[in-house]
């Protein structure tokens, strides 16, 4: 699905990330975990195209996607939720899930019906403007834009951030039903343990801009918790 190998990149001579490889398993939930300015969001940036690489590849579906432009990334199949939600405030709610249509590959022109099976409250809000959105509305609507591209491959950065707690037990419920009902792949950048621990399959730690720990999210121990995740 997507492999990373010897990525390295650069803020002007900063070196950021050092030597990455993360491959990611099909139709599982892959956590990056690190705190925070350890390198996590510049490597989704990286696989996005916001961020230029120095060295190293990334393929996605035997694509080199360092070749391709950031604005056909998305038509590839991947889905996008970057920190902070980043909806347009202005537009409404259907307005901001019709902006994903332009990434399918099969052009079509309706939003999927199953986005709002996923989030109701969507429906109930077509024509509400999103920055009328509560937090956790915002990033419902961010989620199913995403979706809406037809990813099989869905990234996540931070989606729980500020999110109100009941809001959060259903977002990671979604996610969970994308990746095991579904077959979405997903990469989830999270660090509340207790939604990785429920949802996650795998996780990788970076620290200092370099991956120090990966496994299965059983092998998580306390240990790797102290060293690389408390703050």
């Amino acid at each position: 699905m997507l492999k990373i190998e010897k990525l390295n990149q650069y803020y002007s001579e900063s070196h950021t990330l050092w030597d990455i490889d993360l491959e990611l398993e099909e139709a599982r939930c892959n956590c990056l975990m690190g705190r925070n300015g350890v390198g996590k969001t510049t490597l989704l940036n990286c696989i996005m195209g916001l961020q230029a690489v120095r060295s190293g590849s990334i393929v996605f579906k035997g694509q080199e996607l360092t070749r391709i432009n950031a604005e056909k990334r998305a038509s590839l199949g991947i889905g996008y939720v970057p920190q902070g939600r980043q909806i347009f405030p202005l537009l409404s709610v259907k307005e901001n899930l019709q902006i994903g249509l332009g990434a399918r590959a099969d052009r079509a022109k309706e939003i999927p019906g199953f986005i709002y099976d996923l989030f109701p409250v969507l429906k109930d809000m077509l024509n509400r403007r999103g920055g009328d959105l509560s937090g956790g509305q915002q990033q419902q609507l961010a989620i199913g834009r995403a979706l809406v591209v037809d990813p099989s491959l869905l990234i996540l950065d931070e989606p729980t951030e500020g999110i109100q707690p009941n809001i959060v037990q259903e977002i990671g419920d979604i996610i969970r039903q994308l990746s095991n009902d579904i077959g979405l792949t997903v990469l989830l950048v999270e660090q509340k343990l207790p939604i990785v621990r429920r949802i996650a399959d795998n996780f990788s730690i970076l620290d200092r801009g370099r991956k120090v720990a990966s496994g299965q999210i059983d092998a998580l121990s306390d240990e790797l918790i102290s060293q690389y995740l408390t703050v």
